[in-house]
């Protein structure tokens, strides 16, 4: 009788374990999908800007030569616009549906609104208010806490940012870089 109890608790503790790895691995698939779609939607709206469009930024005060610190730089990679678009970037989670990988039971997150009208496949994609919720809660922590992050990224960087700043700058996508990196 002692030994059936001891299997059943070994039992049920194997149970919880599962289900604490399971949970936990669906709270990074929902951090890396924000990620991945803040992402894509900063590259997106930063691309709309006109290249040719400038803005100057430094001091304006006059140095004791006589010059003064201003340059320019692309309006569409400057502070004051980056700040405004990650204000109102979150609020494009909405768009977003969720899609799970049958070999991997591991959960992707594609856009399901098309910017330019054209027809999308959506089969395997689940339309779910709580799924939008989630990204967008997730989307929001991610601009809160890693605000100067994506500021210094999208500033500079031009080159593979979800990569650079999803996995190996905030590790929100550790699994992540050995995704195909096609579906956002």
């Amino acid at each position: 009788m002692e030994k059936h109890f001891y299997i059943v608790i070994v039992c049920a503790l194997m149970s919880l374990h599962l289900l604490l790895v399971q949970g936990a691995r669906q709270g990074q698939d929902i951090k890396c999908g924000a990620c991945r779609a803040l992402v894509d939607e900063m590259e997106w709206a930063i691309s709309q800007i006109d290249p040719k469009k400038m803005i100057q930024t430094g001091s304006f005060r006059i140095n004791p030569d006589g010059s003064q610190s201003v340059r320019e730089v692309p309006f569409s990679r400057s502070e004051s616009h980056l700040l405004e678009l990650m204000e109102e970037v979150c609020e494009r989670m909405n768009d977003y549906g969720e899609r799970v990988d049958p070999a991997t039971d591991r959960k992707t997150y594609v856009r399901h609104a098309s910017r330019d009208g054209t027809a999308m496949d959506l089969s395997d994609v689940a339309f779910d208010s709580r799924v939008s919720s989630s990204l967008k809660f997730a989307c929001e922590t991610i601009v809160e806490q890693h605000e100067d992050e994506l500021i210094e990224f999208f500033a500079h960087e031009t080159d593979n940012v979800k990569d650079k700043l999803c996995s190996k700058r905030t590790d929100l996508c550790d699994h992540a870089l050995k995704m195909p990196h096609d579906e956002l």
